[in-house]
């Protein structure tokens, strides 16, 4: 039962939407604009419920649905028959017929038993031309008592004409202080363990919450540290073929698709290198474990850097720079990740 005080930062949107309840002001349109992960669904599904609220109550400092009510029970069950998910057929795109048939030939008819109806448009980025064009129609004309939000995590995605005509809500990075907060109070995270998710997610509470609860990605923390520490001892195909090991995907179509390496693993592995030497270059400097990411590796951080100037530590994070552009221009993998262990184990 998710209500506004449950949203992690989002100040901005939060008084914007809780404006609107007290006002009654209800825009006929908004696109709620964030990455993958960030929680559009989560604070669209929360301003709908209060919206179709028979009862708003005063909780916490914020207007919020009273859940209880026979409307909030059907929202919270995905059950209400004025709180309308457009879903589409193709899996690649959201079609002219899917927005004909599921919003624009619906709006026509009145709210069954609410002030609103609601309309939420997941991956609205996924949207024809055409399918937008229809869509613009009713953005142009629409009824006192609908409100369309589309959620999106590309807002260069839509025609000028359509943005113009929405208010547009973006989601903004969440402070890691407040994930790690909302890790350790609500999820049970330990500290240490908080403080690493806040900090891969950069500002994305769904990330945060994957990363903690995934047994991949701390396997993969250990082992990274754990091939970094054996560097000096091993020749290069034996550190690619652990490597290898270690970005194996977890299925034969991604094995197959992605020529053995989980390009999602890959990018955590080079982030928790980046971090790790970024630790290394703090510790060196300072002495102190406050503002580090992997407080669990204090020790071999401590070791590394009594034996690595700072010009070397400064040298390896720049390699692995360059190693993630030469990756993301599409570089022979194997290659730039060779010269990059390379550049390490010589600067250790």
């Amino acid at each position: 039962m998710a209500d506004f005080a449950d949203i992690i930062d989002q100040i901005q949107m939060k008084e914007h939407m809780q404006n609107a309840l007290v006002t009654d002001k209800v825009s006929h349109a908004y696109i709620i604009s964030g990455e993958n992960g960030s929680g559009k669904k989560f604070m669209a599904n929360i301003f709908a419920k209060a919206l179709q609220c028979e009862h708003r109550e005063e909780k916490k400092g914020y207007i919020e649905a009273c859940n209880e009510c026979p409307s909030c029970i059907k929202a919270l069950s995905g059950s209400h028959p004025d709180i309308i998910t457009v879903t589409h057929e193709k899996p690649g795109s959201i079609g002219v017929d899917d927005i004909r048939q599921k919003l624009c030939d619906d709006v026509a008819i009145k709210p069954y038993e609410s002030k609103y109806k609601v309309y939420i448009i997941p991956e609205g980025e996924k949207m024809t031309p055409a399918a937008q064009n229809a869509l613009l129609k009713t953005l142009e004309e629409p009824p006192s008592y609908i409100s369309i939000i589309i959620l999106t995590s590309n807002i260069n995605a839509f025609l000028p004409t359509i943005i113009s005509r929405c208010i547009v809500l973006p989601m903004k990075p969440v402070k890691d202080d407040s994930i790690k907060k909302h890790l350790m109070e609500n999820c049970h995270v330990v500290d240490y363990k908080a403080m690493l998710c806040a900090s891969f997610a950069r500002g994305n509470v769904g990330k945060a919450l994957e990363l903690a609860s995934n047994e991949r990605f701390e396997n993969l923390k250990n082992s990274t540290i754990e091939l970094i520490s054996k560097l000096n001892s091993l020749e290069i195909h034996d550190i690619m073929d652990r490597l290898h090991e270690m970005l194996e995907p977890a299925s034969e179509d991604e094995k197959n698709a992605k020529k053995g390496i989980d390009m999602g693993m890959l990018e955590d592995f080079l982030d928790i290198l980046i971090f790790l030497f970024r630790d290394m270059l703090i510790y060196k400097a300072t002495e102190e474990e406050d503002h580090l990411i992997f407080t669990d590796k204090v020790a071999y951080i401590r070791s590394v850097t009594e034996n690595c100037s700072y010009k070397g530590i400064d040298r390896i994070i720049k390699n692995m720079e360059v190693a993630k552009n030469r990756i993301n221009s599409n570089v022979n993998i194997d290659l730039a990740l060779e010269l990059m262990l390379i550049g390490i184990k010589e600067n250790l």
